[in-house]
């Protein structure tokens, strides 16, 4: 069963050394080399959109466990090595920052590579920047995303690693996916990091109904939406309606329990920035959840609107769950196996094993100067120790 979800990992400062950026891109070259021809390349994708088999595969190349830096190097030495090797079936697009953004583009020449049809390319890019707008918009954990990229094998099977930052926490959370067949409804079956009392989280099973007062609003008249939403803004900002000087005896729409959460409605746009964005909206008149998100200047601070009317003018709240299951204190475990103490969640030892083991046969195979199939080996020993120790 694939493992998708999300992992939080310390930002750390820094880079790869030469010398050790050679010899992951080699260990990389040989495991990805054997794979494809115990499992096929279909199977890279399943096995890199599992949080602990990634995490597995960053080790085993040589990058700490612990930090930010095993998405961002992982991917990219993953990233030179499937261009520069096309007929491992397996290609990774994307990156950090700006390369994140040139992934349609690098869709187009993906094409000629594996001979993938139009509409499947199509897929592929509405995929891509569907994933990337869910993790911003609809799952606001206070991460902002700075890096993003899409595995895809030649048959289209695909996932999604990407990254985002709280710099305030010097944090960094992971998001995995892998073919999402329903991206609205609890996408993120597997989680582990730093769980946060308060998040907006739309892609929750339970928020189900406020998704369907952002379409309804979006598509109603946007003097009535901005009417209802200036009333709930003026509340959140502690302020009085004018009416309430002149008839004090009037009862408003609105009220606020102080003990809310409206920590998850900060910051949010003016009355007339958001008139200006439903005047545009009604016009395109999405009729789902894709086609809003999709939507050009859609993003975080336009929903937080559209959710701000359906909690206090609709009262129907929005789900604001973190998704991370399972906390854990960074510094005591290896992500590859689990804890002692069950940090951050008990040892899984038939999935270690399995994970280890399945490390030990492909390297053992590989092709790789002796010295770096020493290195790799010598950590995975050191991890199945521990693991046999606990």
């Amino acid at each position: 069963m694939p493992l998708e979800g999300i992992a939080d990992l310390p930002l750390h400062s820094g880079h790869v050394p030469p010398w050790l950026a050679r010899i992951m891109k080699r260990l990389a070259y040989a495991i990805l080399y054997i794979m494809v021809d115990e499992f096929g390349p279909d199977k890279i994708v399943e096995r890199l959109s599992n949080p602990l088999w990634f995490q597995a595969f960053n080790n085993v190349i040589g990058m700490d466990w612990d930090s930010s830096g095993s998405t961002t190097v992982t991917t990219g030495i993953l990233k030179e090595v499937t261009w520069r090797n096309p007929d491992l079936g397996v290609i990774v697009l994307g990156g950090k920052g700006r390369n994140a953004r040139r992934v349609p583009e690098e869709l187009s020449l993906l094409a000629k590579i594996y001979d993938l049809g139009e509409e499947e390319i199509t897929r592929l890019k509405k995929g891509s920047k569907l994933v990337a707008k869910i993790d911003s918009a609809m799952l606001q954990d206070n991460y902002t995303l700075y890096h993003h990229t899409l595995i895809v094998s030649k048959n289209g099977k695909w996932t999604v690693v990407q990254q985002g930052m709280n710099t305030d926490l010097r944090m960094a959370r992971r998001y995995h996916w892998l073919n999402p067949v329903d991206y609205y409804n609890n996408p993120h079956e597997a989680v582990s990091g730093i769980k946060h009392d308060v998040v907006l989280n739309l892609v929750d099973k339970d928020s189900y109904r406020v998704r369907k007062i952002i379409l309804d609003l979006v598509g109603s008249s946007p003097d009535n939406v901005v009417r209802d939403y200036g009333e709930a803004w003026r509340r959140v900002k502690g302020l009085n309606n004018i009416l309430s000087y002149i008839s004090p005896t009037k009862t408003s729409r609105v009220s606020i329990d102080p003990s809310s959460k409206v920590i998850v409605y900060k910051a949010l746009p003016t009355p007339k920035e958001l008139l200006e964005k439903l005047k545009r909206l009604r016009e395109i008149y999405p009729l789902n959840m894709d086609e809003l998100l999709l939507t050009s200047g859609v993003g975080a601070k336009t929903i937080r609107a559209l959710v701000l009317i359906s909690d206090l003018i609709y009262n129907e709240p929005p789900s604001t769950r973190d998704p991370v299951d399972t906390p854990y204190d960074p510094f005591i475990y290896s992500y590859a196996i689990g804890g002692k103490d069950g940090v951050p969640y008990p040892v899984r030892r038939r999935d270690a094993e399995k994970v280890i083991e399945t490390l030990i046969d492909i390297i053992q195979k590989a092709k790789i100067d002796r010295r770096d199939k020493y290195r790799a080996l010598k950590r995975l020993t050191k991890i199945r120790f521990r693991m046999i120790a606990i």
